[in-house]
This record gives C-alpha cells, sequence and structure tokens, in this order.
C-alpha cells in the first residue's frame, strides 16, 4: 500500500504544575492514501494529541520527546513554522470536535471560506515557479554531465522553459477570459436570486456592468466557438436595458430571458474542453502568427502534441532519461559507498562516545546521505531526507538524559526520603513523590543505532532494486511534475471565483440555499450545520489529509449520522486520506479502513476495522465493544469500571491492569510488547503470550458478532 503519513515511536508529555503528564507514549503508525484511520480511546487517552501534532499545533506546555511525523519527505516535527504554514490547511486540514472554536463569530461564513482559498492560491503560485526553476535547472546540469553536451542541455531547458513561457501566456489569457465569465456567471446568479426574492437592486446599472463585463471576455481560445451568440447576446442585452424602465417592482420576463440565456451560453463556455497549451505553447512558438483559435480543439491537441514529439519531446525524453541515468548511478554509487560506512557507524555510536565527537560524525553522515540522495526522483525517500534531523536529534536526547538522570535520581531520592521521615515521625502526608523522569541510555543509544539501521537497510534495498529501474518513466514523471508546476504558476484565484466555488462546496456539504446563507454570521446556523461549514473551509485548498477530531460529539445522533455520511462521500469523491478521532467504536463501524485503539497514551490494538470489530484481542477493546449499545443488545451493556490513571504518574506495567479483570500478575509488573496476530492485526497483551491462561471473549461481543456477520452476509447476498 501506499503511505501518505507515517508515525514513528512518537513520543509527547506537558509540563504541568504537578509534574510532567506522557500523553503519548511511544506510538506508531502509517496512514495509508485513500483509507480512513480510526483511532479510538477514552478521553485523555493521546489520540487528539497525536492529531495537533500532526498539524503543529500543540499547546505551548507540550514537550516532544522523541519519534517522527513523516509526510513527503519531511519531517513534520522539525520543519519551520514557515514551512508548515504551506502544508497545514493546504495539504492537511482538520475538523475540530466544537464547531465554533474553528469560526470566527463576527465574520460571514462566505468569507470565512474563501479567505483560505484566496491566501493559499497566492502561496501556491509562488512556490510553483520555485519549484519548477529547481527541477529544470537539476535536470539540464545532469543531462549536461551524462552526455558532456552542455551547451545542448542548455539549448534544450531554455527552448522547455520558453515554450513553457508561451504556454503560460496563452493559459494565463484563457484563465482570465475563463475566470471572468465564472465571475459573471456568480453576479448573474446573484442578480437573478436578489430579484426573485423582490430585493432592491440597481437593475439599469447592473445591465450595463453585464455588457461592460462581457466585452472584457475575449481570449480567441476561450471565445471562437461562441463569438457569434456573445455579439447577439450583447446585443440582447442593450435591448433589455432600453426596455425595461426604471422604478419597476418586477422585471419583466424578456428581461430575464436575456439573462438566464447570458446565463447558460457563459457555463457551456467555462464547461468547454481545455485547450492543452502545454502542447500549444511550443506549437506556437515555433510557428508565431498562425491562428490556431478557429480550430477544433481535440482536433489541435491531437496534431499539437504529435508536432511536439516529433520536433522536440521525443529528442528531450531521450536525453533526460540519460540524465535522469546518470543522477541515479552517481548516487547509486554514493550510496554504495556509504554502506560501509554506515556499518563503522554502527560500531561508533555502540561504544563510548563524546557529545562533540558525536555530533561532528552525524554531520559528517549527514552530509554524505545529503550528497547521495536523488533530487530527480520524484517519489521521495523519507528514510534518506529525515537522517540527519533524526540522528541529531536522537544523539542531543542522549546526552540530555546522560545530564538529567542523575539529576532525578537524586531529586527523587531526596523526596522519598523526606516523605519517610514525615511518616516515621506521624504526620499526614497528603503528597506523593513525582515519579523519576529518567530514560533509558541503552534504549537511547539504541535510537542511534536504529536511525542508521533503517537508512542502511533503505539503502541495500535500492541497490537490490537498482537493474530495475526505467529512466524513461522517471523523465515522463518528471515533464508531467514540470507541467503541474508550469500550471499552477498562471492559476489565478480571483475573489468571485471564490466565492462561486464556496457556494459550490457549502451546496456540496449539504447547506441549503448557499447564495443566501454566503452572507449569514455562524450564529444563524444550527450545530450541524455549522460543522458542515467547518467542512466546506477545511476541503477549501483541496487537501490530500483530513483529520477529524470527534467532528460529531457535539451533535445529536440524527446529526451524527448525516455528518459521518457527507465525510464519507466526500472521502470517495475527494479521494482523501482520513484520520478519524473518536471514543466511540460504534461511530467508526461503517467508515474506518484501519482502527488503532489508545489507552495512557499507547496503541494497545491495532488493526483492520474487519481485525479489530470480529477478532479483537485486548481487553480494553472488549470493554469498548461491550459498552458499544446497538438496536439488537436487550442485554445489559457492560460498563468500564475504574478510570484512566494519572499519566504523571504512569503505571510500572500495563495501564490497563487496574481495570483489567483478566490482569495476570505481570501486568501489573511490566508493560506487554506488542505481539503479532497476522500481518495486519496486533495487541499489546500478555493474554497472547504462548505461556497465558486461554480467555473466552465476553458473550455480548461474541453474539454482537454472529449478528453483525449474518447481517453482512445478508446484504452481500442482497446484491
Amino acid at each position: 500500500m501506499d503511505k501518505i503519513l507515517e508515525v514513528k515511536n512518537l513520543k509527547i508529555s506537558f509540563r504541568t504544575s504537578s509534574g510532567t503528564l506522557k500523553a503519548v507514549r511511544n506510538i506508531s503508525f502509517d496512514l495509508e492514501r485513500g483509507r480512513t484511520l480510526a483511532i479510538v480511546g477514552e478521553s485523555g487517552s493521546g489520540k487528539s494529541v497525536t492529531s495537533k501534532a500532526i498539524l503543529g499545533i500543540l499547546a505551548g506546555n507540550s514537550i516532544v520527546e522523541g519519534g517522527e511525523i513523516i509526510y513527503n519527505g519531511k519531517d513534520l516535527l522539525k520543519i519551520s513554522e514557515e514551512d508548515m504554514c504551506k502544508i497545514r490547511g493546504d495539504e492537511i486540514s482538520m475538523i475540530f470536535q466544537d464547531p465554533l472554536s474553528s469560526l470566527n463569530p463576527i465574520v460571514k461564513i462566505g468569507k470565512q471560506i474563501t479567505e483560505a482559498m484566496l491566501l493559499k492560491n497566492k502561496t501556491s503560485r509562488r512556490e510553483a515557479r520555485r519549484e519548477f526553476n529547481r527541477v529544470l535547472e537539476l535536470l539540464r546540469s545532469s543531462i549536461a554531465a551524462a552526455t558532456g553536451d552542455a551547451a545542448k542541455a542548455k539549448e534544450l531547458a531554455e527552448t522547455f522553459d520558453k515554450f513553457c513561457i508561451q504556454a503560460n501566456r496563452l493559459e494565463q489569457s484563457y484563465n482570465e477570459s475563463a475566470n471572468r465569465a465564472e465571475d459573471m456567471v456568480a453576479a448573474l446568479k446573484d442578480f437573478l436570486f436578489l430579484v426573485e426574492k423582490k430585493q432592491k437592486v440597481d437593475v439599469k446599472g447592473m445591465l450595463r456592468e453585464f455588457r461592460s463585463k462581457l466585452k472584457n471576455i475575449k481570449d480567441p481560445f476561450f471565445t471562437a466557438k461562441y463569438s457569434e451568440r456573445l455579439a447577439e447576446l450583447s446585443k440582447k442585452l442593450a435591448s433589455a436595458a432600453k426596455e425595461y424602465k426604471k422604478g419597476e417592482e418586477t422585471l419583466p420576463t424578456s428581461v430575464t430571458a436575456v439573462l438566464q440565456e447570458l446565463e447558460a451560453l457563459l457555463s457551456e463556455m467555462v464547461a468547454q474542453t481545455r485547450p492543452d497549451f502545454f502542447r500549444i505553447g511550443f506549437y506556437a512558438l515555433r510557428n508565431p502568427g498562425e491562428d490556431l483559435s478557429l480550430r477544433n480543439i481535440a482536433e489541435l491537441n491531437e496534431q499539437t502534441l504529435k508536432y511536439l514529439n516529433e520536433n522536440f519531446m521525443d529528442d528531450f525524453l531521450a536525453l533526460a532519461a540519460e540524465g535522469v541515468a546518470h543522477s541515479f548511478r552517481l548516487c547509486l554509487d554514493r550510496k554504495k559507498a556509504l554502506l560501509p560506512e554506515l556499518a563503522k557507524a554502527k560500531t561508533f555510536f555502540s561504544g563510548e562516545f563524546t557529545k562533540a565527537g558525536a555530533v561532528k560524525y552525524a554531520k559528517f553522515l549527514s552530509e554524505l546521505v545529503g550528497d547521495s540522495i536523488d533530487r530527480l526522483e520524484m517519489n521521495k525517500d523519507s528514510i534518506a531526507y529525515t537522517f540527519s534531523s533524526t540522528l541529531l536529534n536522537a544523539i542531543e536526547k542522549y546526552f540530555y538524559y546522560s545530564k538529567r538522570n542523575p539529576q532525578e535520581e537524586a531529586r527523587f531520592a531526596r523526596q522519598s526520603k523526606r516523605r519517610e521521615a514525615l511518616i516515621a515521625r506521624g504526620k499526614t502526608v497528603d503528597w506523593k513523590v513525582v515519579p523519576k523522569n529518567v530514560l533509558d541510555l541503552d534504549e537511547l543509544k539504541g535510537d542511534i543505532l536504529k536511525t542508521i539501521s533503517q537508512l542502511e537497510s533503505s539503502y541495500l534495498r535500492y541497490v537490490e532494486n537498482a537493474e530495475s529501474v526505467d529512466f524513461r518513466a522517471r523523465s515522463i514523471a518528471i515533464v508531467d511534475f514540470l507541467k503541474e508546476k508550469a500550471s499552477k504558476v498562471v492559476y489565478v484565484v480571483t475573489r468571485a471565483m471564490a466565492k462561486e466555488r464556496a457556494i459550490k462546496l457549502m451546496e456540496e456539504v449539504g447547506i441549503a440555499e448557499p447564495r443566501m446563507r454566503y452572507y449569514q454570521y455562524p450564529f444563524e446556523f444550527s450545530g450541524g450545520m455549522r460543522q458542515r461549514i467547518v467542512i466546506a473551509i477545511a476541503l477549501a485548498a483541496d487537501p490530500e489529509i483530513l483529520i477529524c477530531d470527534e467532528p460529531t460529539t457535539a451533535l445529536d445522533v440524527t446529526i451524527q449520522a448525516q455528518i459521518l455520511e457527507l465525510i464519507n462521500r466526500l472521502k470517495e469523491k475527494r479521494n482523501l486520506s482520513v484520520i478519524f478521532i473518536t471514543h466511540d467504536l460504534g461511530v467508526v463501524a461503517n467508515m474506518a479502513d484501519d482502527i488503532a485503539v489508545m489507552y495512557a497514551g499507547k496503541i494497545v490494538e491495532y488493526g483492520t476495522a474487519e481485525d479489530v470489530f470480529y477478532d479483537s484481542r485486548h481487553p480494553y477493546t472488549w470493554a469498548l465493544l461491550s459498552s458499544m449499545p446497538d438496536l439488537d443488545t436487550k442485554e445489559k451493556l457492560d460498563a468500564i469500571p475504574g478510570t484512566p490513571p494519572n499519566m504523571i504518574y504512569p503505571p510500572v506495567g500495563d495501564a490497563f491492569a487496574d481495570r483489567n479483570k483478566y490482569a495476570m500478575q505481570i501486568d501489573f509488573e511490566q508493560q506487554p510488547p506488542m505481539f503479532e496476530i497476522s500481518e495486519t492485526h496486533r495487541a499489546a497483551t500478555w493474554l497472547l503470550h504462548p505461556d497465558a491462561p486461554k480467555v473466552e471473549i465476553p458473550k455480548i461481543i461474541t453474539d454482537r458478532i454472529e449478528r453483525m456477520k449474518k447481517k453482512a452476509g445478508g446484504a452481500t447476498n442482497e446484491q
């Protein structure tokens, strides 16, 4: 499966007046592209802290003690706030539990939805230009090095850049007219809506404005097929303006008909087949002065593709493949040369070392790793890209606790001695000794070695698969990347476009009469409607990942079902990858692909939805399933006894032991490892140890599983 997000060994604590609270304790999981991962657990389990860490919005008293959150070759825990701002809300969006926490009460809904679109558009255009220039320059230098013909490489890169600029000009002109047409469609809809609702409008002024706007829609590719109809409608608009008498309370039906006809025509123009300006740009560069706008667009796209391939792209791709192969082999040799150095590094970090020596060696390794990364490879190796920050962070942590551990031991001994002395004198002691905040130095050294070993394994796989690389396919991927970035450079979102998209988004998330409600304030919406608006805002920048942090908890049951159905529908339509945070397993029964059950900051069970619902193994998962109501359960539901532990004083063994009726002595003494049940399913419970006594799943769960299987079988048979 394609991993879009990886969380590795994440540890997060919070400073409090009572001590350090361990919120997330060494958790790892993957989010697969296009799937929904549900993170389930009681309040305080660490699930929301995890989601906020992904988005980089942890509270100020948080301490990220370790781990990585890898997205697109970057560790989100270590990038700058400026880089995080490019990701937050754009590539990763979040829906919070209380919609009012995401809405400004004194700003109209429409402005709040469009704001993200407008701001992100400016940022993405700048970033697209920078990325285009960077990758094209890398490709040029690599072709020059591969062929030994720097002049030819420069000529190819300049030609590519020139016809991309030509294509950008043509596309920008087309986009301007298309945007104006979209703006005008929005204005016509607004005008007709206001007239229908008998609102006061300046009809004469609006009709003049429509004629003026129509004159600015003039790109030849955009208007070629429609020029006669546009001219005819322009005349009709002039006649309509004369026909309308100022002061009339209703708009004449003939005028309304003209406006509706104009709206339909402009909508048709906006939806027409777009010319492929990347192909046309090259043809236009080589054949200046030839009018291509009157040609059939589908035929023109095909003809210019053939012309582009025969006169440039076939040669360009052939040389690009040589450049890509040269870059690949150069980096492959560097990876091979680095493998013995990584073996030496493991020996170095297995022994005794000073901080200065370790940091110096880590920087030396990081430089070698940076040189071994193939920058022309579009699929980034996240291990190599994050190696430097991960290794330096692991070294810093090792030496921090080398100094901190003795201080903590001394502090703990002092407080324990004082407490014992008070008790010995018969005093009442109403305070506890704060547990030692110490970490095993051998484990921390192991983290350093693990970082090096992971890179070593990655590079060994890379070397093994070197013979199967398709350099032409990689070259095509680079060209597609450059095309995408060039197109983004000229993609301008106007306020009117943003407004129309906001209205479409509101319609998409189920807001009735979106054109009217666009101008309303949050207090004019119900709780369910406000949550739909928040979903629209989260989707405004078309993110890849959507994090839903208990988005239905504050809503009644009927509205909950509607919001869950909406999120599921949007996920399928937009190919979103979703992280769904909830305390209720029942909420995600019909929408989760994978489930991580969290308790006291740890993942105690992880698997597919089928694994967790039909073959759960951890007593805490059983407890959640037993307390989950459904329409068919007639017996009394089991409540989970007790309360979660105070994570300022985390338990020595299994955190669920005090509430677990199946707990054994070892549960109070030692944390269980994660036992693998299948390739997709694992759980952290001593009950899975070969020597553990056999424990039956509670009857309420087995009965429920049987009912669920019968229902699923019935549904399958009906289909």
